[in-house]
């Protein structure tokens, strides 16, 4: 009961997709665990939902209608607030699912979001949409916590201005915005305050951090800046295209204990041609580069990489291309999507699309490469020591967690040890890691 004597307002938060936005429902959460409210599982009956949508495939868009009717089913007279990159480039979609009013907030007002939510009045659409192509700030959010989550993420960026021509991103984030490095770091130290031993800096295009931001900056400059704090934290960076990784940055992790020797280089494609398709901003023979010359500065690097199957005009030489160019590369993992039309972008109109048998063919290939590459990089490290972030139990019996090297470790130990760092010796390799033992 609130001070009022009436009982507090049931609100459910329910999150799709990326990183960023993980961090921005962790704010929503944040900002409303400090009002008179009880937060409630997504399941259960709630005053107020709140869906923060993804719209990076089509599957998403149906993910998030689905979210939408699921919540509408659980309480009809409930208040429903629908966010992300859905509610951004459908909201009319979103609007014809119920006869209720449903409240749409765009991407760039995500700040005012908790204060729309518990709002007695009905929403304004166009208020709370907003022109994203013309944002020009970073949505000011602030977390305090990240719920259950042992490692918690740290938006510094949002927005993309590279225009891939098989992604709607742009569209729903609008251009590259920065978080300012002094409010980067308050947002570190809140973490690191609240125990969270790994943070992973991330964004939209992480590497376009601060080229917006007067005076410029970047990400090297940024992770130096955050290592002169001495926080308790080991820092893991999301995703950088191939040519944001540079010699300064590199030589920046070898040299700090505190960078995780972990990066994740989206290729899409091995061939020239569709690289040129896709709008990808390299040729594969600079991917090659890159990947070698962090193993070089990085000996115990994890590298992962995106794939993209299918891709219209793919034939089965370019497909080859992809397969030989990560075969002969020291690659950790793949990530592999078969390619799917997205509405709105260049590639959804393109001739030769890739028949489906062809795509499920050529991901299946490359998901047999990646289980080799993964499994050639587990046992690379066997005998080594390493220190393993402690994430929980594994089916009720041994911890789990993952090393600076992002490789997944089970043990035997004590509960006391979850969401703490604890020195394990990698010794058996197992159907989905490696088993250790504590030293």
């Amino acid at each position: 009961m609130n001070i009022t004597g009436q009982s507090k307002k049931k609100i459910a938060v329910t999150t799709l997709g990326c990183k960023v936005n993980q961090f921005e429902s962790a704010a929503f959460l944040s900002e409303l665990a400090q009002r008179e409210v009880e937060l409630v599982p997504f399941s259960h009956p709630a005053e107020v939902y709140i869906i923060n949508t993804c719209a990076v495939t089509a599957r998403a868009g149906a993910q998030s209608r689905q979210l939408i009717r699921r919540a509408l089913r659980t309480n009809p007279g409930a208040r429903l607030i629908v966010t992300g990159c859905y509610a951004q480039i459908a909201a009319q979609e979103i609007l014809e699912i119920a006869d209720s009013p449903i409240c749409i907030v765009g991407n760039g007002c995500k700040h005012r979001l908790v204060e729309v939510a518990l709002a007695d009045r009905h929403c304004d659409l166009e208020m709370h949409l907003g022109n994203i192509a013309a944002q020009k700030e970073i949505c000011p959010l602030v977390a305090t916590g990240f719920g259950e989550r042992t490692r918690a993420y740290l938006k510094v960026q949002d927005g993309c201005n590279s225009f891939c021509s098989y992604c709607i991103v742009p569209y729903t984030r609008g251009r590259s915005r920065s978080l300012g490095p002094d409010k980067v770091v308050a947002q570190a130290e809140i973490f690191a305050g609240h125990g969270y031993k790994e943070q992973v800096l991330t964004g939209i295009h992480l590497g376009h951090y601060g080229q917006d931001l007067t005076p410029q900056t970047n990400l090297r400059e940024l992770l130096a800046l955050l290592l002169a704090r001495n926080l308790p934290v080991r820092y893991r960076l999301s995703s950088l295209e191939p040519t944001e990784i540079t010699d300064e940055l590199l030589s920046l992790m070898a040299g700090s204990p505190a960078i995780m020797p972990y990066l994740h280089i989206p290729l899409q494609s091995g061939d020239d041609q569709i690289l040129k398709k896709m709008n990808r901003r390299y040729p594969a023979a600079t991917f090659a580069s890159v990947v070698e010359k962090s193993v070089a500065h990085l000996p115990d690097v994890a590298i992962g990489v995106d794939v993209l199957v299918g891709f219209p005009g793919e034939d089965e030489a370019a497909f080859g291309n992809t397969y030989r160019l990560l075969e002969s590369l020291p690659v950790s993992y793949l990530h592999v999507f078969p390619y799917s039309k997205r509405p709105g972008t260049p590639a959804a109109t393109m001739a030769d699309q890739v028949s489906k048998p062809a795509k499920e063919e050529r991901v299946a290939l490359l998901r047999d490469l990646d289980h080799k590459k993964r499994t050639a990089f587990y046992r690379k490290h066997l005998g080594s020591v390493r220190q393993v972030l402690v994430e929980g139990r594994k089916q009720g019996c041994l911890l789990k967690g993952y090393t600076e090297n992002y490789i997944p470790v089970s043990f035997a130990g004590d509960s006391a040890m979850v969401k703490q760092l604890v020195t394990v010796r990698l010794e058996e390799l197992t159907e989905d890691g490696v088993l250790g033992r504590i030293v």
